[in-house]
């Protein structure tokens, strides 16, 4: 009987979940949906290496490059499309810690009730997105003679 009245003067840990969406907060380990961040111009970070793909267990991930060829006449490796599918995803974040450009990450979406499975397959590149151009460092100064 101690127990009992100890466990029931204890604050409640309940979350009456589709009420309090308002006020709902998740823990930030929380995985989500898997999400590659754009920045106001249309870039992101993924320059289609397949490393992602490479560590998904079980293909989630598929992603599909092209060569094209820049203005100084090298050919270059560009992302045509990244397709990820949540219906097969284990949540595992091995394709987050694979990604040495940090360019894909979970976030906090976890409503994902769908009727058709194919509605669960995103494509997380957005539409004429394109990688974001690291800026080249300033030449160094020529050493003052002495």
């Amino acid at each position: 009987m101690k127990t009992t009245m100890t466990v029931f003067c204890r604050k409640k840990t309940t979350e009456q979940y589709p009420e309090n969406r308002a006020t709902l907060k998740l823990s930030d380990r929380f995985r989500g949906t898997l999400t590659m961040p754009h920045n106001a111009n249309n870039e992101h970070h993924c320059v289609a290496c397949g490393l992602c793909q490479t560590a998904c267990p079980n293909d989630t991930i598929k992603v599909t490059s092209e060569m094209i060829e820049t203005e100084e006449g090298k050919k270059k490796k560009v992302l045509a499309k990244y397709e990820y599918d949540l219906g097969s995803c284990m949540f595992c974040q091995l394709c987050v810690n694979a990604c040495p450009h940090d360019a894909i990450m979970f976030d906090q979406d976890f409503e994902h009730a769908v009727f058709d499975r194919s509605k669960l397959v995103l494509t997380l590149n957005r539409p004429g997105s394109h990688v974001e151009e690291k800026k080249k460092p300033a030449t160094p100064k020529e050493e003052m003679t002495k």
